[in-house]
């Protein structure tokens, strides 16, 4: 549409001559970017996507997915509208995304937590209280897999619908622990997970400040009763919940917006900024040259330039004596530029290729 609306504005040979411009430059561009920072292109995009899903995330948490548009998503992200139609085709690609990427994050935890092996009853106990306990960490990332995402189309509803049935097969696994628990219908188990999505749902939907981890015994014990009866119901009611799994943090691939550091930036960032964040992060005390050749840049002026940038903005500190007494400046990061710098993590080639 973009395109449609500035061919309108200019003459038709005016057009064309601009497009032959633009696409040399691009020619001429692309293969320099290539040379000098190899997977540049992939990790600038991987940046990119990171900060759109964080922006998408905060506009969601605001307005609703029904309501949320791409300029919002844009906007909060700080990320051009053309750059995220290179990244998603809309709206409902860019929620997909989101709810894969939470999908991902719980199934990583519950798969860490090693509960295979485990009887029946203590396999979903142990899944159970650790969704709950991540939705408690991680509130507006519940809020946009258990509620927001039931507004979403096919593509959202696809990574949606697979998980919901894993955990059938899992809960619907119940039916094996006896006699009694034989007797049970197949679908049991999904009338056991919709129940339970519909109380967390409520919880999320009202933005209830009470642990969802509160809900887990009352929880059990309504998923035990179809199948182990009534006394192993009122057991799960009143058992402790277990302790917090060792390591749970919040989820920094898709931390909530509001906390990600680069939203207050009155800056645009870009891949060599990321690089020489991470060139100080790794070697602290580090001059401008070595630096330069981390990031790859080989002009000392803009290196210069790009430094006392970083500097004004509160994100570096000179520890060196600098010229003035002919010593080598000495670069470290504040606590926000740490902040930032492990926000726009890099891999390397070798940690990419493993």
């Amino acid at each position: 549409m973009a395109r449609q609306i500035r061919a309108r504005a200019v003459s038709p040979a005016s057009s064309s001559s601009a497009r032959r411009r633009r696409a040399g430059r691009a020619a001429e561009l692309g293969p320099r970017i290539a040379l000098r920072s190899g997977m540049a292109r992939d990790q600038v995009n991987e940046i990119q996507r990171s900060r759109l899903l964080a922006g998408a995330l905060a506009a969601i948490e605001e307005h609703g997915y029904p309501a949320t548009t791409v300029a919002q998503i844009t906007a909060r992200s700080r990320i051009s509208r053309r750059t995220f139609y290179e990244l998603f085709e809309n709206c409902e690609a860019c929620l997909a995304a989101l709810v894969e990427g939470v999908l991902a994050l719980l199934e990583g935890e519950i798969a860490a937590a090693g509960l295979e092996g485990l009887a029946w009853r203590e396999r979903v106990r142990g899944g159970l209280h650790l969704l709950l306990a991540f939705f408690d960490r991680e509130p507006a990332l519940a809020r946009v897999c258990v509620v927001e995402s039931l507004y979403g189309g096919p593509q959202v509803q696809a990574p949606r619908e697979a998980a919901l049935a894993r955990l059938t097969v899992v809960l619907g696994a119940g039916r094996r622990e006896g006699a009694r628990s034989a007797d049970c219908s197949p679908l049991t188990a999904e009338g056991l997970l919709g129940a339970t999505l519909a109380i967390v749902h409520a919880r999320l939907l009202s933005r209830d400040s009470r642990p969802l981890t509160d809900l887990l015994g009352e929880l059990m014990g309504m998923i035990v009763l179809p199948y182990l009866g009534a006394a192993a119901a009122r057991r799960e009611q009143t058992r402790p919940a277990p302790k917090a799994p060792k390591g749970a943090r919040r989820a920094s691939a898709l931390a909530a917006a509001d906390a990600d550091p680069l939203r207050a930036l009155p800056m645009r960032v870009t891949y060599r900024t990321a690089r020489v964040l991470q060139g100080i992060a790794e070697q602290p005390g580090v001059s401008n040259r070595a630096i330069a050749d981390y990031a790859g840049i080989h002009d000392q002026g803009q290196i210069s330039k790009l430094l006392a940038r970083l500097q004004r903005l509160g994100l570096v500190a000179n520890r060196g004596e600098g010229h003035q007494k002919g010593e080598p400046n000495a670069w470290s990061l504040t606590a926000l530029g740490e902040q930032v710098a492990q926000r726009l993590y890099i891999p390397t080639p070798d940690e990419t290729a493993a």
